[in-house]
C-alpha cells in the first residue's frame, strides 16, 4: 500500500532549525512531484514548497524563502525540509504530498503529518 511518513518535527526555540523527512513506499517515486505544506488550527493548509521529480524546478512560499530548503533522495524515495531561522508563526503540522500530474493518471497521495512546534 501507498506510504508516506514523515518524522522530524518537535518543539523548538525561535531561531533555532529542524530537518523533516518524508519517506515515500508503495507507488513510484521518482515520477512524482513532491510537496510540502503546513496547517495550523483553524487555518487552511498551505503550499510551503515544491520540488520536480528530478529536483530540476523548486519553488517556495514567500513566507519561507531564503529559510526553508526542500530536496529529495530518488535513490532513498525520500524528500527533506530544512528549516531555519524558524519563527513562531512556522508552528503548524507539516504533511508532505506527493503529486502525479495528469487529468487520467493524475495522483495526490498525503502523509499524516509531523508537529512542529516553535516558542520559547
Amino acid at each position: 500500500q501507498v506510504q508516506l511518513v514523515e518524522s522530524g518535527g518537535e518543539l523548538v526555540q525561535p531561531g533555532g532549525s529542524l530537518r523533516l523527512s518524508c519517506r515515500a513506499s508503495g507507488f513510484t517515486f521518482s515520477s512524482y512531484v513532491m510537496r510540502w505544506y503546513r496547517q495550523a488550527p483553524g487555518k487552511e493548509r498551505e503550499l510551503v514548497a515544491t520540488i520536480t521529480s528530478t529536483g530540476g524546478s523548486i519553488s517556495y512560499a514567500d513566507s519561507v524563502k531564503g529559510r526553508f530548503t526542500i530536496s529529495r533522495d530518488n535513490a532513498k524515495n525520500t524528500v527533506y525540509l530544512q528549516m531555519n531561522t524558524l519563527k513562531p508563526e512556522d508552528t503548524a503540522v507539516y504533511y508532505c504530498n506527493a503529486h502525479r500530474p495528469g487529468i487520467q493518471f493524475g495522483r495526490d497521495y498525503w502523509g499524516q503529518g509531523t508537529q512542529v512546534t516553535v516558542s520559547s
